[in-house]
């Protein structure tokens, strides 16, 4: 093999490794993006569940639980 065709197979290799690598990277980010959108999904449900629960008429001492409950 020649010199030429030695650095030309490096540089097929290293471009390979690289394509697979973005590929993984790729996947993580995508995953990534998924749970980010069900976490925001959980914390604006829980933002409106807390906002409603303000709403709510106010409760008095005797119709709170006691701590120990």
């Amino acid at each position: 093999m020649s010199e030429f065709e030695d650095s030309l197979e490096r540089v097929q290799t290293k471009i390979a490794f690289l394509e697979q690598a973005m590929g993984e990277l790729s996947d993580v980010v995508f995953r990534q993006h998924k749970e980010i959108q069900a976490l925001d999904a959980q914390f604006k449900a829980l933002k409106d569940r807390l906002a409603g629960a303000s709403l709510d008429e106010a409760r008095t001492i005797e119709q709170e639980r006691p701590p120990h409950y």
